[in-house]
């Protein structure tokens, strides 16, 4: 049974480990939190891609560094970021509720309410670091219409699985999934 997968990103590559999710799938466990040189090169490769946008916004936590590379890419003074939890600073902040492939159970996602007037009827790109079901992006997109923003890209430097197949995202590479052989 294999137990790397390697995944290169432009001229990157890493070998990333399988790990298991459930008893019947494995995935390529792929974090970029740390990895400075994988979120630069996949954000060089991405900027392009994008549509002109007013602001990025991702969800805590692993879709921040991209998002704050792809917006220094693009000269973006700012961009927004879905907390997991409510914060005591926060006001009249904005919920969405997902369960997402690696964590198993249902977590919230959180905007702001100053967040959320600085989008209103602006132009947003959701970017985080894989879609896989797709959970975490409804969520995010949830959170951006009740804003009143309009989203015109949903990106992420990798599609896992069936997401991959999705022609409303943009991703530099596929990341399959790996069934009980």
């Amino acid at each position: 049974m294999r137990n790397t997968y390697k995944l290169t990103i432009g001229t990157v590559t890493r070998e990333l480990p399988l790990v298991w999710v459930s008893e019947e799938l494995r995935i390529a466990s792929f974090v970029i939190l740390g990895d400075s040189e994988i979120v630069s090169e996949a954000a060089s490769l991405i900027e392009d891609k994008l549509p002109e946008v007013d602001f990025l916004v991702t969800a805590e936590a692993k879709g921040i560094p991209f998002a704050h590379e792809v917006a220094k890419l693009k000269g973006m003074p700012r961009y927004i970021v879905a907390r997991k939890s409510v914060k005591a600073y926060m006001e009249e902040p904005f919920v969405a509720t997902v369960t997402s492939i690696t964590t198993h159970k249902q977590q919230k996602l959180v905007l702001d309410g100053p967040d959320a007037a600085l989008i209103k009827g602006r132009r947003v790109a959701l970017i985080d670091d894989v879609i896989s079901t797709g959970d975490s992006l409804r969520a995010l997109e949830a959170l951006v219409t009740e804003a009143g923003a309009e989203i015109v890209a949903r990106a992420a430097i990798l599609a896992e699985g069936d997401s991959a197949n999705r022609e409303d995202i943009i991703f530099l590479e596929k990341l399959p999934l790996f069934p009980v052989e």
